[in-house]
């Protein structure tokens, strides 16, 4: 009768250890700094629902895609949010890269992947690539936040990911303030495929956390391209310049 007993009297015990916790140390909302309920995770429900998503991977023709037409020969290419500067998307994006919280990134990379498999009829891609940080600034920063999507993309949807197929062999300054030409001059020869994989069996997703003018995702991309590998990019969000 004992064995029974002492395992629900420790599962009281643990929850009001948490309801302690969380009494001092408040479980908050990366988008809204509202407090979580138990079973949230990160960002709540409200917020998740709010996020303004754009559909944009069941649309050949989406902004996103358009912005590397001519560019680079991509398979699909698109975003799960829209940027909204002052709104929850821009918040949750800051906490990732500037926060300290890879958390928000993988959660994220969770509802997204979720939607994938939600919204394709079926997943094209064999694997996701983040794109890589320069080894100095990450760790700097202590993590890749688009690492962070990309390992939470994966769990969502189940497709393979490669933690470390693409390095970063070249340190650049910052694109902020570059014109769409310097962004691109910015990032030739900064990648390296480290891996000997059979890429010709690969159809690989990059992901990245946004999307502006698409430089770094396009020097990225033509290094795996190279290899023989079909590619598709996508990323958290895209802000329209």
């Amino acid at each position: 009768m004992k064995r029974k007993i002492y395992p629900l009297i420790e599962a009281k015990v643990l929850s009001l250890a948490e309801d302690t916790i969380s009494l001092f140390y408040p479980n908050l909302c990366a988008a809204c700094d509202e407090l979580l309920v138990r079973n949230e995770e990160v960002i709540c429900t409200k917020c998740k629902v709010s996020l303004p998503r754009t559909y944009f991977m069941i649309d050949d023709y989406n902004p996103v895609a358009k912005q590397f037409w001519g560019k680079v020969n991509l398979q699909m290419a698109f975003a799960f949010y829209y940027f909204q500067k002052g709104e929850r998307i821009q918040r949750l994006l800051h906490r990732l890269k500037y926060d300290k919280r890879p958390d928000v990134g993988e959660v994220i990379g969770k509802i997204a992947g979720r939607e994938l498999v939600k919204e394709l009829e079926y997943l094209p891609f064999t694997g996701i690539v983040p794109v890589p940080l320069h080894p100095h600034k990450e760790r700097i920063r202590g993590y890749n936040q688009a690492a962070c999507f990309g390992e939470g993309l994966s769990e969502g949807s189940t497709i393979k990911y490669y933690s470390d197929l693409l390095t970063r062999v070249k340190h650049t300054s910052t694109q902020t303030k570059k014109s769409r030409y310097e962004r691109h001059l910015n990032m030739a020869s900064v990648f390296h495929v480290s891996s000997d994989i059979d890429f010709s069996k690969e159809h690989l997703l990059l992901v990245d956390d946004v999307i502006t003018t698409g430089s770094t995702l396009c020097a990225c991309a033509e290094v795996l391209l190279e290899k023989g590998a079909k590619v598709s990019v996508a990323s958290i969000a895209f802000a329209a310049i």
